[in-house]
This record gives structure tokens, C-alpha cells and sequence, in this order.
């Protein structure tokens, strides 16, 4: 799995491309600004050919390739459609699926939240979060197998499920993609177990997760479960202790048209652009503020 830091330097003059993506500006709004970059390229996977295993160099400036699954992620288009000053779609696809694969976006995704989180005075590991469910549409086009999706009845949703954990910042952890109507309980399990496995010892949930989850959890992660009920006699929204996070991070996820809806025909896709929508979050607060770029991105997990 490549995650050498990308060459800091790139010699431009052997570029083979044709699509002008070395000298391409800065024109959408969802395109990296240059201290965004600075925060993401020490971070990217290296291409092979600079770790010694072989193949062609890459032909496409690496900062365009990121700038169009942003755009994808945050406009919500097709891949086929993509705007014809990025690279062509199948190799920005390519590389997408690739780095999810090999768990390059997971690893991003983390050091991402380990940064920001010493940023803002935490400890990088969390030790605490929040799990919770939200069902999602598919697409009217036909692109979700009928295998891997379900009826929510309560909430009406013909689609996926997407179950997250995030920390007590709202910063994103783990996501697992099931059908939507499988119960929050029933698929909580593997969301646990990759949180678990960052650090996290306590997370809160809503009634859903009650019942023999949270003992299994206790015994076998060594995770503590704690239910926020509803106030008696509650009716209608109102803001829970704790579980507010990550409703909030939901919200987050939406706001990126490419998950407003479920146009992904795999499961693990999905996930994968819910965990760009995360790392388009983290990157922008990072850059917000001052003295981010210094920090060593080498810091273990």
C-alpha cells in the first residue's frame, strides 16, 4: 500500500498530457485554494514509479486530479461529465477506486481528523464519539442493485442506510453502508469495531443501539454504549445532549450533492464518498487556520 508522502518537487517539462491540467486555474468554487494543497499534498499516496515497484509516471497534475472529485463529490454530476479542463473521467474514477482499494482514503481521511484535532487542542486519538444512522434515496436511474438496498418504513426511504461514528468534534470515523432496512442496531457492529479500533472507548447513541449490542460491545471491544433517551412527553425536534454531534455531521455529509442522494452501484463506493465529503471538510476548516501546513503529517495513529 503506497503512502509515501508525494514528491514535493514535479518536474512539469515531461508531461504527456493534453488536457491542460498542469497550467489549469483555479475556477469552481469546490477547486482547491493553494493552502488547501499545501495541507493535502504531503498527505496524497505516492505514485509508484517514486517507491521503487514500477509502472508509468502519471500523466496528470495531481492537484486537478483531487480538484475533480471534489468537484463530483460537492456538485453531485456525472463522472461522464465531468467539465473538459480536468483530466479525463475514467482516469480520475480510476484513481478514486484505486485509493479506496488500498485504504489510501481511509488513511487520508485519518490523519486528516488527527491534525485538526491538534489544532484545535485535542488529543489526536479520540477517545469519545457519537454513532448514528441516516437513510438515503437512490437514484430514479436504476444505478443501485436491488440487492444491496431496502425499504426504511420509518422513514419512508427507498435506498442505502449510511452508519457513522465521529468523535465528539463531529469529525468523521468510520462509515458502513448497508441497505435501509436493516436495523441500526444489527449493522452498528462493524461501525463499532472501526472505531474501536482509532481509540475510541465511550460512544452515545440514540434508542435504536439499545439492547444486547451494548454488553457485546463492553465484553469484546471494551467500548461503553451509553443511551441518550428523549425527554418524557418530548414531541417534535429537540436538541440531546451529546447527540447532536453527530446529527450535525449528517447534516455536513448532505450538504455535498453527491450524498444527498445514493447514485453509487457498490456499497463501498458510497462510502468512499462519504469519506471525501469528510476530508473536503476537514481540509477547508484546516486551512482556516493558522499554522497547520508545519505539522508533521508522519505523527502516529
Amino acid at each position: 500500500m503506497p503512502l509515501n508522502p508525494v514528491p514535493v518537487a514535479v518536474d512539469r517539462r515531461g508531461c504527456r498530457c493534453t488536457c491542460g491540467c498542469w497550467t489549469r486555474r483555479r475556477r469552481y468554487a469546490s477547486d482547491l485554494t493553494d493552502a488547501q494543497w499545501e495541507i493535502l499534498k504531503p498527505l496524497l499516496p505516492a505514485p509508484l514509479t517514486t517507491t521503487g515497484l514500477g509502472g508509468r509516471p502519471e500523466k496528470h497534475s495531481r492537484r486537478t486530479m483531487i480538484d475533480a472529485i471534489f468537484y463530483v463529490v460537492d456538485n453531485g454530476n456525472k463522472w461522464r461529465n465531468l467539465p473538459a479542463d480536468f483530466p479525463p473521467w475514467q482516469t480520475v474514477y480510476g484513481m478514486l477506486r484505486r485509493w479506496s482499494r488500498n485504504l489510501a482514503t481511509h488513511h487520508l481521511l485519518d490523519t486528516l481528523r488527527r491534525r485538526l484535532r491538534t489544532a484545535l487542542g485535542r488529543n489526536a486519538r479520540p477517545s469519545a464519539g457519537c454513532i448514528d444512522s441516516q437513510s438515503v434515496h437512490k437514484t430514479a436511474e436504476a444505478t443501485v442493485p436491488r440487492h444491496s438496498s431496502g425499504f426504511d418504513p420509518h422513514k419512508k426511504v427507498n435506498g442505502r442506510k449510511r452508519h457513522i461514528v465521529t468523535d465528539t468534534l463531529g469529525l468523521l470515523v468510520s462509515v458502513v453502508i448497508t441497505p435501509a432496512n436493516v436495523q441500526d442496531r444489527d449493522a452498528a457492529w462493524p461501525a463499532l469495531h472501526g472505531a474501536a479500533s482509532r481509540g475510541l472507548t465511550h460512544v452515545w447513541a440514540d434508542q435504536g443501539y439499545e439492547g444486547p449490542l451494548t454488553e457485546h460491545a463492553n465484553n469484546v471491544l471494551g467500548l461503553t454504549v451509553n443511551i441518550v433517551y428523549r425527554h418524557p412527553g418530548q414531541k417534535g425536534f429537540q436538541v440531546l445532549p451529546r447527540r447532536w454531534v453527530v446529527e450535525r455531521t449528517l447534516a455536513w455529509i448532505s450538504r455535498r450533492r453527491r450524498c444527498a442522494r445514493d447514485y453509487e452501484r457498490l456499497p463501498e463506493h458510497h462510502a468512499t464518498i462519504v469519506c471525501w465529503a469528510a476530508i473536503i471538510h476537514m481540509t477547508r476548516r484546516l486551512a482556516r487556520l493558522p499554522h497547520t501546513t508545519q505539522q508533521d503529517p508522519k505523527q502516529p495513529l
